[in-house]
Order: structure tokens, then sequence, then C-alpha cells
């Protein structure tokens, strides 16, 4: 049965690149943000306009302006995750049963906030990608229109390093450089090798 692992990570950790690692190996990979982005251009869009009007342009969600209108409004924020979340777990659910009907031996599920929304609880096993927080903190930075402020403010949303580093099962070290965060994840999927994985199947029953 096909072993789900889920990969989580902090801003400018990484997390995106060790999940094109998996990719590269042959690994598939559920990327929950994709899956938003394309939900937003898609079946959300008219959903999301009902609920936050004028959140959309030409048929697709316009992120800045729905930005605007959650942002720093905890019940709107409600609203729209009670939107969101169920579609992005059916598109969960159905990457799973496609990694199942496959005979995938490894399925990854990329969620950023994992820890913070229970989807470890959906997953046989968990890997943290990390670095050192002056890494972070430089990386993080260098992005285009990135602050001290806006960092800061992502950090106090997200469950610290620290903290997803004690539950982890396995680790990803970014800060030395792409040839080693390769070669861990080739390690972590050779660790993975002929476990027989729980979560997929339950969660692929619990849909029907």
């Amino acid at each position: 049965m096909t072993f789900v692992l889920g990969l989580t990570g902090s801003i400018g950790m990484g997390k995106s690149a060790t999940a094109g690692f998996f990719r590269e190996a042959g690994v598939p990979v559920h990327d929950a943000d994709a899956s938003v982005h394309a939900l937003y251009r898609g079946p959300a869009a008219a959903l999301v306009e009902e609920a936050f009007p004028g959140s959309t342009r030409d048929g697709a969600v316009d992120r800045a302006a729905l930005g605007g209108m959650v942002l720093g409004d905890p019940a709107a924020l409600k609203r729209l995750e009670a939107i969101v979340h169920p579609l992005v777990r059916a598109a969960e659910i159905a990457f799973l049963k496609a990694c199942i009907a496959a005979s995938e031996p490894l399925a990854v599920l990329d969620i950023p906030l994992l820890f913070e929304t229970g989807g470890d609880r959906r997953c046989d096993a968990v890997l943290v990608v990390t670095a050192p927080a002056p890494v972070q903190k430089q990386r993080v930075l260098a992005r285009p229109g990135m602050t001290l402020e806006k960092f800061e403010a992502i950090l106090a949303k997200q469950t610290p390093d620290s903290a997803k580093r004690a539950q982890a099962h396995w680790l990803v070290d970014t800060s030395r450089g792409f040839d080693a965060a390769r070669r861990q994840v080739r390690d972590v999927i050779r660790a993975c090798a002929g476990r027989q994985g729980q979560a997929g199947r339950l969660l692929a029953a619990s849909a029907g």
C-alpha cells in the first residue's frame, strides 16, 4: 500500500526545491499551494466571489483583492477556508486514489501548514525541510517586496521550526546546497522503500 509522506517546512527553508527532488526521483507529489491556485482559476472562483463580492477578475480569484478582504479578519479567513479546504482535500484524495491504483510505493503531500492544519494526521510519516535561522532570514529578505515586518508576521502564523523538527520523522537540511539536499531526499526515499502505508488507504476509503 502506498506510503504517504508529509512534506513541510517554514518559509525560506527550501521546501519547494525539496519537493522537486522527489519529483526528479519519480515520486508523485501533491502540491497543496498549486492546488489552491488551480481552484482559484476554476471551481472555487464563483464560490469565493459569492462570499467575497469583488474578489474575482475575468473569472478567476484576484489574490491581491481577496487578501485585502481577509487580512486581519479571522472571521473572513474562516469563511474562505470553509470554501477552499474541502476542495483542496478532495483534490488530495483524488491524488492518493490515483497513487494507490498505480501501486505507487511512495507519495508525497507537500503542505506548507501541515502541522498547523492537522495534516500530519493524514500521513504515515513527516519530513521537515529546515535550515539555520540566519540562512532562512537571508533567503526570505532577498525576495522582491519582502520586508522584515512581513517576514516576522509570516513566522508568527507558522509553527516554529524547532517544533516542526521535533515532530519530524526525517529532516532535510538545505543549508549545504542543492546537491546535498538531493542526496538527503534519496536517503529518505530509500528509507521509505518497502514500508506499508495506511494513511492513503484510510483517507481514500473515508471519501467513499
